[in-house]
């Protein structure tokens, strides 16, 4: 995040505050007091019972993508249909992205051919959305219903995103976007060693072996680089010291993409439930007043609104979501708040960099219609099923560190982050083979 997506969530914390500084029927001494200590304390207990599930989902991940090797991936999704729709979901769940990256993932796989709907409609989405890090923290925040929820309207939002994008958008649109994209500058593929995207008519350094051409950023990685481990299998990585090199390597550059955006979930969760009085709540949420479907859509929009206006995205956003669910927001109104990640102002003006101000305004619009479309129909299919849990089930609680589970499972996930990241900032055992496990990059791929 840069300086002024910071400068804004720092007018949203302070306008929270006002909101409640203005609305509260307490004195002001006290109200600052307690509403501090409230704060304060659901952000400390928020990160304390989602501790060990983000270091094992980054695990998890890192490992996904050190242990296999790389795919000539935009080959696979050059169609719209249900298998290549299949394969962008399925690359985008292993890829595990926080926002950004995705999005500029996408966009390489679909200026290298692949269709708008299995590359900006399935993997975009999947690879922040349907990952691992993010399904652990709401089933751990929100339950296990809301897990269920996220998946299954994963695959409905994926649906819509790929039928707007096949029979609504005109080719003409999508082939005008991915022009735009061509000519923003040559094709970048990845160093095998380091994992970083080279492009391949700047570096100096390459090497030949086996019919394939692999890129370096620096002399350093070309002269670490061991073609014959590249053909070592998944089983040889896990169990090798320079496999988990890799991985931590891996799940430490994911971490360096999300721990603000995480950090900030936190302290808004801890902000909006210390110092917006109840009376807000229940004064915005008042129930369905003119029919219960009417109420969920309008509040399915204002979820999604609050989903782009926070500026905040990916597993950053399941605390936030925690609280509103909490504080009555709909159940599938905050799935609706959860799936408009992908449209915050950064991206979107990222959208409009990459392929234009046309399809930019066209793919944000998609993703908020089908972010709203979605939360409704999985509210009611749920509602139905009568799955939805009470607002009183969300994990916001004080602070409390007691001999259960928790702290066991706190216990090992520090002591897990702890040798990974001694693993990432050891060069010895980097140098031990390394190179076998990252992605070999193609000539052209």
């Amino acid at each position: 995040m840069d300086r002024t997506e910071y400068a804004i969530l720092t007018v949203i914390a302070l306008a929270t505050v006002g909101l409640g500084v203005f609305t509260t029927t307490q004195p002001l001494g006290t109200f600052l007091v307690e509403s501090t200590r409230e704060a304060l304390s659901t952000t400390a207990a928020m990160a304390w019972v989602t501790w060990w599930a983000l270091v094992v989902g980054f695990a998890i991940a890192g490992g996904v993508e050190a242990w296999t090797s790389g795919e000539e991936v935009s080959e696979l999704l050059a169609g719209h249909g249900p298998r290549e729709i299949g394969y962008g979901s399925l690359f985008g769940f292993v890829s595990s992205s926080c926002s950004y990256s995705a999005i500029a993932t996408a966009k390489n796989l679909f200026k290298k051919g692949g269709s708008a709907a299995a590359t900006l409609g399935a993997f975009m989405f999947a690879s922040t959305n349907l990952v691992i890090e993010i399904g652990a923290v709401i089933w751990i925040l929100l339950g296990w219903q809301f897990l269920v929820a996220d998946v299954l309207g994963g695959f409905i939002l994926i649906g819509l995103m790929a039928f707007g994008l096949v029979y609504v958008v005109p080719d003409e649109v999508v082939e005008q976007a991915r022009r735009n994209v061509q000519v923003e500058g040559s094709e970048t593929v990845r160093d095998p060693v380091c994992g970083m995207e080279v492009d391949p008519d700047e570096t100096e350094y390459s090497v030949e072996h086996d019919g394939r051409t692999f890129y370096f950023c620096s002399k350093s990685c070309k002269e670490s680089f061991d073609p014959e481990a590249a053909n070592t299998t998944v089983r040889e990585r896990a169990t090798s010291l320079s496999g988990w090199k890799a991985l931590a390597d891996k799940q430490w550059k994911e971490w360096g993409m999300l721990w603000d955006e995480i950090a900030i979930g936190f302290v808004f969760a801890g902000l909006i439930a210390g110092f917006i009085p109840e009376s807000v709540w229940t004064s915005v949420f008042s129930g369905p007043t003119f029919g219960l479907p009417v109420y969920v859509f309008w509040t399915a929009v204002l979820g999604a609104v609050i989903g782009v206006a926070t500026f905040v995205c990916s597993v950053g956003n399941v605390p936030f979501g925690a609280v509103l669910f909490s504080n009555g927001l709909p159940f599938g109104s905050v799935l609706s708040y959860i799936y408009a990640d992908l449209i915050v102002p950064p991206i979107m003006d990222a959208y409009r960099e990459y392929y234009g101000t046309t399809f930019a305004a066209v793919l944000s619009g998609m993703i908020f219609v089908s972010a709203v479309l979605t939360g409704v129909v999985i509210h009611f299919v749920f509602l139905g099923a009568g799955l939805i849990p009470s607002p009183e089930s969300v994990q916001i609680a004080e602070v409390s560190i007691e001999a259960d589970y928790k702290l066991v499972l706190n216990v090992f996930a520090t002591a897990l982050f702890g040798v990974l990241y001694w693993l990432h900032r050891s060069e010895s055992v980097g140098n031990e083979g390394r190179g076998g496990h990252g992605e070999a990059a193609q000539a052209g791929d």
